[in-house]
């Protein structure tokens, strides 16, 4: 049996008294995360006979009590992502088959504001497709003894959650996780970075998302670890959180520390609690990183994972780190870069990321064909199949000697200049190095002669002008000449998505 419920369960009965989380509302111990799930899978039972739920909800306690009551309702999760367009929300919850979403009154609200629209009573109305029931776990009677009942025995291969991609590069596809790729990435990640009971953690990733899901939320509440979120990201509402709470892990994506900066009185007392400082999501900027080093003293991990591995693959630790490195493999998963014939290069090759393990999805869902096109096997020297079953990740990077994983573009992102492969990331590295430049994004222009041109995107610094002619100097200072943007656009905000990865098909087209 490897059911992710069962550790919680355990920890809620070997320390009932023990605070889990505090929130914007309050705080809640293990106990009470436990009974609110059996109040909850009690109004699930009555409410739906469907094999899915939605999770509407706040990063916050709620989440993890509508998590687990999902769970010992013996449903599948599926978490919903709020920030998503109305069209794209209508898309997903038709897409994964459920009729039922777990909510809030204020998170309804926050949705219709978002949508702009009007109802009948001159409220904001819901953009909730019409049949859908709504559990509002804000109007549930968590008072007195919950209605028991005994857990469900999952196995390793028992659907657990439907957790959606973001959509960087088409429609959001449903990543079908079982309860033994989560489980075996909460403990292949507290050994490799030995967390413990100890440790406190500040969540500000939603939890939607697959890290917000796994390493904030199920990762410390598995260990026994206290949880303190915020619902929004605010800059100095954060700084006075890690002020008051001294967390000792903060995991947050490149775009979320940059803006921490803009906290002008944050000092290196203010996060000496920190041990575990953790980047992901997106490359690390080097001004940010060198930023934190010298004023703060904090010198950020970074990590790597996907929501398809559940999702942590990769991460540097206090004491296994490498400047520009993503990390060593976590325990029992296999980091194998491969060439265009899926057959294994040596250290130093640079080629497609494959990854196997035990935290691989099941598939994507109701999609069999895309499901199949990423997964393969690696291929001998004569191109016969070899060894277990890979998930290719699209991503391009390179492993050292010592198994450090070192990520230097996306497969689909690589530009072919004059014949030569050219991936956005060098370009962009360059740019984010103008004292301008806040930020930037490089995609490819179609062009006759050379195959395709180096087009620029670019978010300026407060307080900066923009000045094309210095800025296409400054990389004709560093780079190769086919390397060097034909163009450099500024834009008020690079498009991105909930995490901040940046959202290139949302990028102007006329090109």
């Amino acid at each position: 049996m490897s059911s992710m419920l069962w550790p919680l369960l355990s920890r809620a009965v070997r320390a009932p008294g023990r605070v889990a989380v505090v929130d914007d509302r309050g705080k809640y111990t293990y106990s009470q995360l436990l009974g609110g799930a059996m109040f909850l899978a009690e109004q699930i039972d009555a409410a739906t006979q469907a094999r899915h739920v939605g999770i509407l909800l706040p990063t916050g306690g709620a989440f993890p009590i509508a998590l687990m009551a999902a769970w010992l309702a013996r449903r599948v999760a599926v978490p919903l992502n709020y920030l998503l367009s109305p069209e794209e929300l209508t898309y997903v919850i038709n897409d994964s088959d459920i009729d039922t979403i777990i909510t809030a009154g204020p998170m309804l609200e926050y949705l219709a504001q978002a949508a702009g629209g009007q109802g009948e009573s001159g409220k904001a109305a819901s953009p909730i497709p019409p049949g859908i029931n709504l559990l509002h776990v804000d109007q549930v009677d968590f008072t007195g003894m919950p209605p028991l009942r005994w857990p469900p025995l999952n196995w390793r291969d028992d659907l657990a959650v439907i957790l959606y991609t973001s959509g960087t590069s088409g429609r959001p596809k449903g990543v079908m996780l079982t309860h033994g790729n989560l489980r075996s990435n909460v403990e292949a990640a507290i050994e490799h970075v030995q967390i413990t009971d100890r440790d406190i953690c500040l969540g500000v990733l939603p939890q939607f998302h697959s890290f917000g899901l796994t390493a904030l939320t199920l990762l410390p509440l598995t260990i026994g670890a206290k949880v303190v979120y915020s619902a929004r990201f605010t800059p100095k509402k954060i700084v006075e959180l890690i002020r008051k709470h001294r967390p000792t892990i903060f995991m947050a994506v490149p775009s979320m520390y940059g803006a921490l900066l803009s906290v002008k009185d944050v000092t290196a007392e203010d996060v000496a609690s920190i041990r575990l400082p953790v980047s992901g999501g997106e490359p690390l900027p080097e001004a940010t990183f060198e930023q934190y080093r010298d004023r703060l003293g904090l010198y950020l991990l970074e990590g790597y994972g996907l929501t398809e591995t559940a999702p942590i693959t990769n991460w540097c630790t206090p004491v296994r780190r490498k400047r520009r490195s993503v990390g060593q493999s976590l325990p029992g998963v296999t980091i194998t870069i491969v060439d265009e014939h899926n057959r294994p290069l040596g250290p130093g090759e640079d080629g497609e990321v494959f990854i196997t393990g035990p935290n691989i999805m099941k598939g994507y869902y109701k999609l069999p064909g895309q499901t199949g096109e990423v997964f393969t096997y690696l291929r001998s020297s004569n191109g016969a199949a070899i060894g277990p079953r890979y998930f290719r990740t699209g991503d391009i990077g390179r492993l050292d000697e010592e198994g450090f994983l070192y990520i230097t573009g996306r497969k689909k992102e690589m530009l072919i200049i004059g014949g030569e492969n050219v991936f956005p990331r060098e370009i962009e590295e360059v740019l984010n190095t103008h004292p301008s430049v806040k930020d930037s994004a490089v995609v490819g222009k179609p062009d006759g002669l050379r195959g395709e041109l180096p087009i620029a995107f670019v978010e300026v610094e407060e307080g900066q002008g923009f000045d094309e002619t210095a800025v296409r100097k400054w990389c004709r200072e560093r780079l190769a000449g086919y390397k060097v943007p034909r163009e450099i656009r500024k834009l008020d905000a690079l498009p991105r998505n909930p995490t901040g990865k940046i959202m290139r098909r949302h990028l102007p087209k006329d090109v």
